[in-house]
Formats: structure tokens, sequence, C-alpha cells
């Protein structure tokens, strides 16, 4: 089989699959509808269940639904009749996917369902199935042909499940309010999770924050500084709001001609009107302007200008934000 030959089949393959997942639109109906308020209002978890292909599927729809804080766990249907049905409760609902609705391993669970009390969703391509008629809601994900050439092997059929539990996912994320700082919190260990945290996340805080007033003597602050392991002092003005920095930088530019430096008030030897960023920014930004600034620290302030933290160019380095 030569080259031509080959892409043609490739071709045709994304052609299959992508006509099943367009036939699709037209079947977001008041039933999709119903499916994302009876999700969005879950007072248990969401249960996914699927054998073969249609289970890694679903596998993947359960882990979407967790990533946006919607409560899921995948049931294999085989393990299920053997002890882990105990995990389903009559405050969850059950997305079951057949694509025939027939599967056995899918149909035996659906009277145990119903005896437990929980409510299902059926994901199938034949909405007269016995799976369909066991469902509180059906959504009819099937497709007029499969992309495997015997049109055997699920193929455009897993395809369009797996964009209509995407739909579904997005939608009840949408639906709950669910908000850029809640991704990022259930991502804490993944580059785009590192990349939507806060710097009230990172900033140092209480002891590891020397802030001193304008009146403070250089020798005190420079105390202050050795004891909080820091890299400077913040130094505030009788309403407690940022009026400058005190850094390592300061103390060399004035050591060498000053030799009364010691003795001096911060606030004559300060970097007065210094950067800072506020606490609800993305720490993402925060090493833009440290980048920009070419500086190591950078103050963080409340909605009123007032010290609440400092960050340090190693926090960020140490959170993986780079």
């Amino acid at each position: 089989m030569n080259e031509k030959k080959i892409q043609k089949i490739a071709k045709q393959v994304l052609k299959t699959e992508s006509k099943a997942i367009t036939g699709l639109i037209r079947r977001i109906n008041k039933d999709f509808y119903r499916a994302v308020e009876l999700i969005s209002d879950c007072k248990g978890r969401i249960v996914v269940t699927g054998m073969g292909k249609p289970g890694i599927i679903g596998a993947k729809i359960s882990a979407t639904l967790a990533s946006l804080g919607v409560p899921s766990l995948f049931l294999h249907p085989g393990e299920a009749v053997h002890g882990d049905l105990g995990r389903v409760t009559k405050d969850d609902i059950v997305i079951a996917i057949s694509n025939s609705g027939q599967t056995e391993e899918i149909t035996r669970l659906l009277p145990l369902i119903k005896k437990i009390g929980a409510r299902l969703i059926g994901f199938t391509g034949n909405t007269k199935s016995l799976l369909a008629k066991n469902s509180t809601i059906v959504l009819n994900v099937g497709v007029q042909k499969e992309a495997c050439p015997f049109n055997l092997a699920p193929t455009a059929s897993t395809t369009a499940t797996l964009a209509m539990g995407d739909a579904l996912a997005v939608a009840v994320l949408t639906k709950k309010g669910f908000k850029i700082e809640d991704y990022a919190f259930y991502h804490p260990g993944g580059s785009l999770g590192k990349k939507l945290l806060k710097v009230k996340d990172l900033m140092r805080k209480g002891a590891d924050n020397p802030i001193v007033n304008e009146q403070t003597k250089v020798k005190t602050v420079l105390l202050r500084i050795t004891r909080s392991r820091a890299g400077c002092a913040v130094v505030v003005n009788k309403k407690r709001q940022l009026k400058g920095i005190f850094t390592d930088g300061d103390l060399r530019r004035h050591i060498e001609s000053d030799s009364r430096l010691l003795l001096r008030t911060v606030a004559e030897v300060m970097t007065a009107d210094p950067v800072s960023i506020n606490k609800e920014r993305l720490a993402a930004e925060a090493l833009k302007i440290i980048k920009e600034k070419k500086i190591d620290e950078l103050p963080v302030v409340d909605d009123f200008k007032r010290p609440v933290g400092l960050l340090d160019i190693q926090d960020l380095l140490k959170a993986g934000i780079v």
C-alpha cells in the first residue's frame, strides 16, 4: 500500500470522526440542559461506568469532571457486581456509557442502581435500548458509522462520546460559576495551575516580611532584615501605607560614601515609591514585573496600598513559576 493511499485512509477517518462530532450539535436540547442541571445540583458524586473502549472514555470524562471541581469516580461495571457497587449512594448520579445500550455488564447494573436510588444518565447510540429505557436522562451519542473499515471497532462512536462528555463538563463548569482560581486550586502540581497561583499564595508574611516605619534607623532595619532572613525591608508611613523599600543595593550605594549611614533614618536612604503588586494578582504577573524591572523583591499590598507581604524571586522559582 503506497503513501497516497495511506494518507487517503487517514483523511477519511478524520472526516468520519469530525462528522460524528458535528452530528451531536443538533442533539444539544432540553435533555442536555436537564443533565447539566442534574449534575450541577448533585449532592453526591458523579459515578461514570462503561465497558471496554467506552469505559476508557468514561474514565476520561470522570477525570475531566473531577479536575473541574465536580466530585467524580470511575466504576468498572465488572467490578461493580463484585462489591464495588458499594461506592454508589442514593445521592450520586451515574453516567452509564454503552453505544448499543445493551452491553451485558451495564444492563445488569440497571436494576441495582435503581434500587440504590441513584439517578442515571445514559450515553448511548440506541435510544430504544434497555439503558435508554432505564435512564433518568438519555444523551444520544449515536453515529452513522464507525471510522473502522469493518464498521465494528469503536472509533467514531467513542470520539462522539468523549466530545459529548466534554460539552457536558464545560457546561457544568459554566453553570456552577467555576473560576480560574478554582482551576488553579485543583491543579497545584501542573504547569497551568502554577501559572494561575496568586501572589498571596506565595508571598512571605509575618516575621518573614520585615516592615519598618520611615523614622527607623538603618542599623535597626538591618537587624530586622537579618532576623527575617529577607533581602530587604518594606518602609511605611504613619498610615501603614507603602512609602519605600530598603534593599541590599541601597546599602551598597551608601555605605562607602556615608560614614553615618547606620545612624540615619531609613527614609533618607531608601528607594522611594517602589513598584508593588496587589496580593490578588497572579504570581505569573509578579514574575513578569520582577524580570522587567530587574529586581529581586516585590512588596505585596492590599487595596489600600498597605504592605501585607513580600515576594522574592526565589519564592517564584521554588514554586516553579518560570
